[in-house]
């Protein structure tokens, strides 16, 4: 048998199935590639692929169950959201106190802003310890807060501390249920909290002297809003009117 001579016309036929294999082979390459691709980010299910959480992991601290952990952590992010929303509003105030005492008061601020950040700091790192997802987004803060924004704007810094020592009421005895509601299940977030009181209740203090007068008596008494006791400060310590003759 002989072999058939290779003419111009087999040679044509040859690089042609050449070029048709390296397509194939190309478009096969291809598609290996964005499949690649599309299994780091997708699973065969079509929906996107989980890397991340919000779930209480399937631990927490010894002695204490899962459900226990995971009902301290729950309410340890409560007493997180609202120690957030305190660090904003000191610092909203911190910018826009005015009036005769402002250096005081706006340096005043600074530490109390600094520790409350150091409490949300705290009680993150406590969450996670007890197997829970600490969140201080702003999404979940306006979600879980039961309250409005702080409703003064530039104002008298005493004014603003009579607004200001509302804000330290509800929070410190929001702080204060949450130890009740810890005690009977965790003596170290128990603690935790204790503490922080101590420290917010001292903060109420420095806030408070600047309301109280010689016989105990408060420049924002019976207001039951901020901006109700900014303005009952304002209203007492605005000098009479002289009587015109």
């Amino acid at each position: 048998m002989t072999e058939r001579p290779y003419t111009v016309l087999r040679l044509f036929e040859i690089a042609c199935e050449w070029v048709q294999l390296r397509r194939t082979f190309d478009l096969a390459e291809e598609y290996r590639v964005k499949s690649v691709k599309t299994q780091r980010t997708q699973p065969t299910n079509g929906r996107p692929k989980l890397v991340s959480s919000s779930r209480s992991a399937s631990f927490t601290v010894p002695t204490l169950s899962l459900k226990d952990g995971n009902a301290v952590a729950e309410t340890l992010q409560r007493r997180l959201t609202s120690l957030v929303d305190l660090s904003l509003t000191l610092k909203h105030i911190h910018w826009n106190v005015v009036g005769p005492n402002f250096i005081g008061v706006h340096e005043m601020l600074d530490p109390h802003h600094a520790g409350v950040l150091t409490m949300v700091d705290d009680l993150a790192e406590r969450i996670s310890t007890l197997g829970g997802v600490p969140s201080g987004l702003p999404g979940r803060l306006v979600r879980d807060r039961s309250w409005t924004d702080y409703d003064v704007e530039r104002a008298d810094a005493i004014a603003h501390l009579g607004a200001l020592d509302l804000v330290y009421q509800g929070v410190i005895a929001d702080h204060r249920a949450a130890i009740d509601t810890v005690a009977e299940l965790d003596n170290i977030s128990e603690d935790l909290l204790i503490g922080q009181t101590g420290v917010l209740e001292r903060y109420h203090w420095f806030v408070r002297s600047h309301l109280e007068d010689f016989a105990g008596g408060m420049a924002n008494a019976g207001a039951t809003s901020e901006a109700g006791a900014a303005r009952a400060v304002a209203a007492k310590r605005r000098p009479p009117r002289r009587a015109t003759s």
